[in-house]
């Protein structure tokens, strides 16, 4: 029998028994097998791509998806699964980002990994991630669903990319909503004076005061060194962040702002604090300049801040379901419920532009623009008492 040559199909039945029927196997157990000869290795071995099925005609379909996948350049991986595909990409399709993004992907990706992550990449359908993504939106939030679909079709890219699939299936699907997610919450004047007043019995006063009352973003004040902070002119310059490469969110966030009283205050008793941290931490001191740092000082954590504000908010009577990025939003809620322009607030906030402020902050911004009629009304008040004056 003549070998078969370069690209030639074979196809034959594999027995898990004996033959119960020699003409087509009907009765017999096991599975049918189709195999694609791509010559040799470098090694002289043969090399074979293979596929099976319950029925003779299913080989056949899959020997022509094989044969298109051939012709595309496809060299799809047997067994290569939707949760290897994700760890390549985590792995090495993620560079210059830090080690807590890379882990926060790949917790988002958890929920469907528990789904579809060991069926082959290459068998993988649109409706197995419809479904895999819809299970998940039935628990959690619409954004949490978003970041886990736009995790996968990101990491079946990679290996589109790497030639292990010919489509990105889940580029197909659109993302089912999800559960309602917590609104965003903003402090009010009375509720702010509260947690200040907590804050000073805890190490994130200073924290606390600086991001509320100047708006400057967690990850800017976490990154914050002394060489940006002038305490006798009350001004401190945001120019970096915890970002993988340093960098601020955009090129306007890099800003120097005045500091209220408030806040030099409170960075002047931290600094007293910080330096005895420094003294009884002694060799264990780490030094890193920076404003904002653990007892040895080292880095602040978002983990570890985010647990320490809760106990300030629930000492404070507000309860525990705020987080430090709620700062923030605070600080463009009063700063508009006090009349400031939405263009200033985009300033200090250091957005990119006003529209950013009016998108991501809109249930923040004072609803009803008043200035003209308050004007007016002084203007026209100030007419008629002079023209009763001149009668």
């Amino acid at each position: 029998m003549a070998r078969r040559g370069y690209g030639e199909d074979g196809i034959y039945f594999d027995h898990r028994g004996d033959c119960r029927d020699p003409a087509h196997h009907r009765n017999c157990l096991g599975r049918w097998r189709g195999v694609v000869s791509l010559g040799y290795g470098p090694d002289g071995k043969r090399v074979r791509k293979k596929v099976s099925g319950q029925t003779k005609s299913e080989v056949k379909d899959k020997l022509k998806d094989l044969h298109t996948d051939l012709d595309a350049g496809i060299r799809p991986v047997r067994g290569y699964t939707v949760g290897q595909a994700v760890t390549d990409w985590l792995a090495v399709g993620l560079p210059g980002r830090t080690a807590k993004t890379i882990e926060v992907n790949r917790d988002s990706l958890k929920p469907v990994l528990a789904r579809i992550g060991t069926r082959p990449l290459q068998d993988l359908t649109a409706a197995d991630v419809r479904a895999a993504l819809t299970a998940m939106a039935s628990t959690h939030a619409t954004r949490t669903v978003q970041k886990a679909h736009n995790c996968l079709t990101r990491a079946i890219r990679h290996a589109e990319a790497q030639d292990l699939v010919r489509r990105n299936v889940s580029a197909m699907v659109d993302t089912p909503r999800g559960r309602a997610g917590r609104p965003s919450q903003s402090l009010t004047l009375e509720q702010a004076t509260a947690l200040l007043a907590a804050a000073e019995r805890s190490r994130l006063h200073a924290y606390i005061a600086l991001c509320l009352l100047t708006g400057i973003r967690s990850e800017e004040a976490r990154a914050l060194t002394w060489d940006h902070v002038d305490l006798d002119a009350g001004t401190v310059s945001v120019w970096r962040s915890v970002r993988a490469h340093g960098d601020t969110k955009t090129q306007r966030s890099r800003r120097t702002l005045k500091l209220p009283e408030v806040v030099v205050k409170a960075l002047r008793e931290h600094r007293e604090r910080q330096a005895g941290e420094r003294d009884k931490a002694g060799p264990l001191w780490q030094e890193h300049g920076l404003v904002l740092a653990t007892s040895v000082g080292t880095p602040l954590d978002s983990h570890n801040v985010r647990r320490d504000f809760r106990k300030v908010t629930k000492a404070a009577g507000l309860g525990e379901r705020w987080v430090p990025k709620e700062l923030r939003t605070s600080f463009v809620s009063l700063m508009s419920h006090r009349g400031v322009s939405v263009e200033e607030i985009a300033r200090l906030a250091g957005h990119s532009s006003s529209r950013t402020t009016e998108t991501i902050y809109r249930r923040e911004l004072r609803p009803v623009i008043t200035t003209g009629a308050e004007v007016m009304d002084q203007l026209f008040a100030n007419e008629k008492s002079g023209g009763a004056r001149g009668g």
